[in-house]
Parts: structure tokens; sequence; C-alpha cells
């Protein structure tokens, strides 16, 4: 490290800059004045001079804190040469103490920051995050819901033009800042720096409701330790007359009016719902689900309270056990009496559903729900990569792989609404009438209970759903701990654990509404309001402040110091416009026409529509409200402010042999 800052010291001394400060390199970093900016060029590799606005102070992204004073170490007050941090009160003059309440707000010295052991713990980390509930549990229902094959063609194009790009836009700006989702606004466009508390925000609604449903999971996982699943038999206390039994008896005919065991079990017994009137009366938390929801947050907590190291080695297990659970129900339902008929209804596409505005509607909501942009995590993920890392083969490889995994699970499931519709004697359509989780803890349970070996079979299918969830909550928490830690490190810095614990415990007492007996409907309306459309929205204006704001070439510059190759113009004309005016349309699109929700024969209210609506706009109410903050606190005139909200506060620190110098 000495050796390599002790060359690119002499190389900036042969360009005719001063080195006339002892300590102007402080633990391999670089520093230098706000009139001698450093560039690396590509073609020469070598480092020039430009002008640049005058620094005020510089969080320096590999986990170091130091300011730029306005005259040099050796208080000269010629403005040239190289600065140091004025960590050192006692070389410092008194000119080099400006700023005070900025550098004593910013004078923290931290530990390096953490990076991934190995490139797999990352991926794995990525494609656990991305590949989740959603792919196994929402893909399919949204597919079933808006006709099978048509709806794989506006995921594709949406995944295609929307998704991806701005799945790899989020991994290139985390790993080349090294910040979390609000610290990262310093160094982009300050004026923006709302989208960071508002994907904070929406990260803690997906964690009040997300982890309840893995707490469904888990008191199936727990019932399943039995010869006989409970779910078979209509002789159980929470059963009524209307339960029909017509897997162990082929003479029972299927009315309208039947209710298979599986339904009654998850509707009667798991949820209770039979006990809450509707959302207006909501009942009283059910224990055995909330003991089911604490032991999951309990898990989370001792797998990301230490950090990356911590929870890249136990997805190791909890991204690669899903795809051999895959594996093995996709081949047993392959070989399913039926199964062929939820196959052709999956494949063949009803074209009239494409002039269908909810289906594009669908679309963009899975693809952007799946890969995960606009919630914190890629960002917070990435800038724990080494600076070279190849995040486009990455964005590529992890994308891909959700995709596909999606796609697969779609066979997963409709070989197994095939098999029902065959045993019923109705129409693949018909065979499921609730959407959502219900599809899985209904439906699928059902045709699971109905198998050889079915104990083992339910045994391995919940704990795939409960390790496909863990992987997702690790990632969005990880994304507000990274944001937070990142903009106050003088508070939480060396206090993870602690944060962490707090952070738990505010989303298990946010969850509480969910676990109560009418919790079904909450997690619906969560579902439907809270995320989907304050994602969107949140993705569309980062990809505003990025690609017009920030600069789509100044964006695309940092690529190439990153990877040595700049984003060709697909990915510009994307980033710049295909993608922001397809997220722009389904906005406006859902605002036009809201989804009207129904649940266990329960009709949603009108009022429900306007809470919904109040849950996403909570979120993203922070992005204009700390737009307006920003204008009323920045001095000057109303241009000089504006320009100051736009112009990025602090430099990028890039590495240069072992030592980090600002990228400007």
């Amino acid at each position: 490290m000495e050796k390599s800052a002790s060359n690119a010291m002499q190389l900036l001394a042969s360009e005719g800059e001063p080195l006339d400060c002892k300590d102007c390199k402080e633990n391999g970093l670089l520093l230098k004045n706000s009139k001698a900016s450093l560039r690396l060029t590509d073609e020469s590799n070598k480092v020039h001079p430009s002008p640049e606005e005058k620094g005020e102070a510089g969080y320096i992204s590999n986990g170091y804190s130091a300011v730029q004073n306005p005259t040099p170490c050796n208080g000269s007050g010629d403005g040239d040469g190289v600065l140091c941090p004025t960590t050192m009160p006692h070389t410092t003059s008194p000119s080099c103490v400006a700023n005070t309440h900025l550098q004593q707000q910013q004078l923290i010295e931290l530990e390096e920051r953490e990076t991934w052991s190995k490139k797999m713990d990352f991926l794995l980390s990525v494609i656990g995050y991305a590949v989740d509930l959603g792919n196994v549990w929402r893909f399919p229902y949204i597919c079933y819901q808006n006709g099978g094959g048509a709806f794989l063609i506006p995921y594709t194009i949406m995944a295609v033009f929307g998704g991806i790009p701005l799945f790899y836009l989020e991994l290139a700006l985390g790993q080349y800042h090294r910040n979390g989702c609000i610290s990262v606004w310093r160094k982009i466009c300050p004026i923006f720096k709302g989208i960071g508390y508002a994907i904070c925000m929406i990260a803690l609604y997906v964690a009040f409701y997300y982890n309840t449903i893995m707490a469904w999971a888990l008191y199936y996982l727990i019932s399943s330790f039995k010869a006989e699943l409970p779910w078979t038999s209509c002789k159980n206390p929470w059963n009524t007359l209307n339960c029909t039994n017509y897997f162990y008896n082929l003479n029972i005919t299927w009315s309208e009016h039947s209710i298979s065991p599986a339904e009654e079990f998850y509707t009667r017994q798991v949820l209770q719902v039979h006990r809450s009137q509707g959302l207006h009366d909501l009942g009283g938390i059910s224990w055995q689900l909330a003991l089911c929801l604490l032991f999951i947050f309990t898990v989370v907590y001792f797998s990301i309270w230490k950090g990356v190291k911590t929870s890249g080695k136990v997805v190791w297990v909890t991204a690669t056990f899903p795809y051999i659970i895959l594996f093995i129900l996709l081949i047993r339902g392959a070989t399913l009496p039926g199964a062929w008929r939820g196959v052709l209804f999956y494949l063949k596409p009803d074209w009239q559903k494409l002039v269908a505005t909810e289906v594009w509607v669908d679309a963009a909501a899975q693809i952007f729900f799946s890969l995960g942009p606009g919630f914190g995590v890629l960002l917070a993920f990435a800038s724990y990569n080494k600076f070279h890392n190849n995040c486009y083969q990455d964005a590529l490889v992890t994308s891909t792989v959700n995709c596909l995994t999606s796609f697969m699970s779609g066979f997963v499931i409709f070989t197994v609404l095939g098999y029902m519709a065959e045993m019923r004697n109705e129409e693949v359509s018909e065979v499921a009438k609730d959407t959502g989780p219900s599809l899985l803890f209904i439906t699928y349970a059902e045709a699971i209970a109905n198998m050889p070996g079915s104990t083992f079979f339910a045994i391995i299918f919940f704990l795939m759903l409960i390790t496909l969830g863990l992987d997702s909550t690790f990632a969005g928490l990880e994304g507000v701990i990274t944001a937070v830690l990142d903009e106050f490190p003088h508070i939480w810095g060396k206090r993870r654990e602690l944060f962490v614990l707090g952070l738990i415990i505010v989303c298990y007492l946010g969850a509480l509404t969910t676990l109560t007996y009418g919790g079904a409907y909450v997690v619906k309306l969560f579902e439907e309001y809270a995320t989907g459309p304050a994602v969107l929205t949140v993705v569309f204006l980062e990809a505003i402040a990025v690609s017009w704001f920030y600069g789509i070439t100044q964006f695309c510059n940092d690529v190439k110091e990153m990877l040595g190759f700049s984003p060709g113009w697909y990915w510009r004309v994307c980033w710049v416009a295909i993608s922001p005016i397809f997220l722009l349309f389904i906005i406006c699109s859902f605002m036009s026409s809201p989804p009207e929700l129904r649940l266990f024969e329960y009709d949603y209210p009108y009022w429900t529509t306007i809470l919904g609506y109040s849950i996403g706009t909570s979120s993203f109410i922070c992005i204009p409200a700390y737009m307006i903050f920003r204008l009323l606190s920045t001095p000057g005139s109303l241009k000089e402010r504006i320009l100051k909200s736009i112009t990025p506060e602090t430099a990028t620190e890039i590495p240069f042999g072992g030592i980090r110098m600002n990228a400007v």
C-alpha cells in the first residue's frame, strides 16, 4: 500500500503539482483540494488537473471520512497542492478548520468497508433476493389471473426493456459509488435524496406482510410432521358440512358449494378468517402465527446482524435448496394425470388479453417486484463488491436466472392445476377460485396430500417456501441497514447489532395487523397498494435522476472506469427513454384504474382503495418533501439553490493502484 501510494505521489509531482504536505495520505487515500481535481484517462492512464467547484466535505466510499480543506496543509493559502484530512489538529492551520459543523458531522473514521468473502456469495445473495416467493407464488397466480400464456409476452417485453436495464443500472451505481440508497444521492443528484428514504419505507412495508407469508408456511411445515396430513380429512374440529373430500371417494360429486379440506384448513385453521368480518373488524391476534413469525424474525436477525460476510454464507443453503425442490416437484407434477391440461393453459396465449391494460400493468409490476430494482437491495449488495467486479455480467446472469426460474415455476404449478382440473372434472380456469397465496396453500397443498409420500413432499415444499422468503428478507432489510449506516455512521457505525435488533422489532410490531384473524385481507392490501405502485414510481424517478440529471454520459464513463468498456446504445436508450416511458405508462394506468380487490368472498369496500393509496403515498411523499426541504435549507438565490441541489456534493473515490482518488 505504501509503495503504490508513493508511486502515485511521484506521478503527481511529475505533473507539476507540489507535494509539500507530510500527512497527505491516510489509510491508503489520496486527497486533493477543490482546484486540482484528479481524472483518470483511459488512453494514457495518467492524472490530469482540471477545475472543480469548491468542495466542502467528502464521505469516502470505502469506509473513511475526510474533509477537503480550502487551503493546503502547509497553510500557504495558494490553493494548490495536495490537501490533508483535518484529523491532525496540531498540523492544521486555522484556515483548515472552516465549516466546523460539517467537520464534526463527517470527521469519523470507520473500519474499512467490508466486502464479500467470495464472488459466489454476492451472486447467490442477488439470486436469492431476486428468486423469491414472487417467482413461485406471485408469478404463477398473476399468470393464471391474466389468461396463462398471454401474460408471458408482456412479461418478456417488460423484462427486456425495463427490468433488466434498471437491474444493471442499480448494480453499477452501487458498485461505483459504494453507498446505500440514501447516501449515494450526495454523489449523484442531492435533491433526489428523498428517493432513498422512500425506498426504506417501502422496504418496511414489505417486511410487514412478506414475512407473514413465511409464518403461514412455517405453520404448514410444523403441521406436516404427521403420518396423515391434517388437510386431507373432513373429520377435524374446524371442518364444516360443505367439506368435500373427493380424493378418497370417487363417487362424491364436486358442486359449486363444495369446499376442499385443504381450503378449510387454510382459511379456518391457519388464518381463521371466519372470525373476522373484514378490514373493519380484523379480530384478535393468532398466537400460533405470532410465534411462527417470531421464529422467522429470530432466524433473520442472527443471519444478518454481523453483515454480508454472515448472510453470504447462509445463502449457500437458502438460495440453492429451492432449485433442488423445484426440480423434484416438476418431475412429480409432470407424471400426474391431466398435467398436460395445465401446461396447455399455461402456454396457449389469449391474444385478446394483450389489449387489456391490466395485463401490462401486472407484467411490469411482477418483473420489477421480482428483479427488485427500486428496493435499495441491489445498491446495497453491489456496494460491497470490488471496484472492478464485472457487474454487467452479474446483471445478465442473475436476471436471466430469475426469469427462467419464474418460467419453470409456472410449469411446476400449472401441471398440478391441470391435475386438479382432471380430478374435479372442471376447466383449469375454474380450479382456483381465489388467486394469491391460496394457489400454493390450498391448491398445491391439496395436490401434495394426494401424492404417494405426501408427508415428505409437504415438508420439502413448505421448507422451500421458507428458504425462498428468507433470502428476500435478508436482502430487503440489508438494503435499509446499509442505507442508514452509510448515512449516519457517527450514530450507528459501531452499533450495527443494536440497530438491526431495533429494526427487527419494528418489523415485527408492524406485522401484528397481518397476524390477526383478518390478517390475510391486510396482506393483500399491502401487496397491491403499498409496494407495487410506489416501487414503480421510485424506479421511474431513479432512472430520470441518473440519466437526465447526473447525465447518461457521466454514468457510462463511470461504468467504463470500472469495467473497461462503456455500455452500448441499447442500454443508453433504455435508461434514457424506453424504461422511463414504460414505467410512466404503467403508473398512469394504475392511477386511472386501481384494482378491485376481492379475497375469500370478501369484496373490499371503496374506503380501502383510499386507504391503499394513502399507504402507497406515505412512502412516495418523502421525495417531494425532501426536495422542498433541500431548496429551503440551501443558501442563495433560487437559481443558485437549484444548481447546488442538482450538483453532486462529494466526489466518489476510485482505486488507482493501491490508493483511491476522487472521481469527478
